[in-house]
């Protein structure tokens, strides 16, 4: 497994007063460093070590987000008023539901 192919982000921590490292797909994993570049590396150096680790043992590495196939469908459960006001502002703007709520989506 190619661990290139994983979605890795880099963000700041006040708490801890340094860059993290993150990996998406690896929720557990992260890496602290004092530079974003320092903490991308780290992350990647850990993920390679726990692939190593995984594939040793037989374990299934979890597939990257870039690399699963969505349908671009996904049920969602909101209140009955959410539900009722989201189907009047459809209504008065002359779009479906769908429509409207996949817009909302897209900008939030």
């Amino acid at each position: 497994m190619q661990i290139d192919h994983y979605t890795y982000r880099v963000t700041w921590s006040a708490e801890d007063n340094e860059h993290v490292g993150l990996c998406a797909e690896f929720p557990s994993l992260s890496w602290l460093a004092k530079t974003p570049e320092d903490a991308l590396k780290g992350i990647r150096k850990v993920l390679a070590d726990v692939a190593k680790d995984m594939q040793a043992s037989g374990e299934v590495m979890p597939t990257p987000l870039a690399e699963k196939l969505y349908s671009g469908q996904f049920r969602v459960r909101i209140p009955p008023e959410v539900h009722r006001a989201l189907a009047v502002q459809a209504a008065e703007q002359g779009v479906s539901l769908n429509r409207l709520a996949s817009a909302k989506l897209a900008t939030a």
